[in-house]
């Protein structure tokens, strides 16, 4: 897996529990989105509102147990980031 994929999941794993929920993606893109776009942690184009984050957790919650993996996580931001 990507090493971006890795740095942006664990920007986003707020409580550092090695998961991630809808809110943690919500509330870390929100907060930090545009300073991780900044670093190159994710394009700029990446950083979306609540309704953008809520789709991304859902395209990435592939078992529905409604917490994300790095495994799920990183499938996804790979191919729609381009990493």
């Amino acid at each position: 897996m990507s090493e971006k994929a890795r740095r942006l999941f664990d920007a986003l794993d707020l409580d550092q529990d090695g998961t991630l929920t809808r809110a943690e993606v919500i509330g870390a893109l929100r907060s930090k989105g545009p300073t991780l776009a900044a670093q190159g942690a994710i394009p700029f184009w990446g950083v979306g509102g609540t309704d953008d984050s809520s789709a991304l957790f859902d395209a990435a919650d592939q078992n529905g147990d409604r917490v994300l993996t790095f495994e799920e996580f990183a499938a996804v931001v790979n191919r729609r980031f381009g990493w």
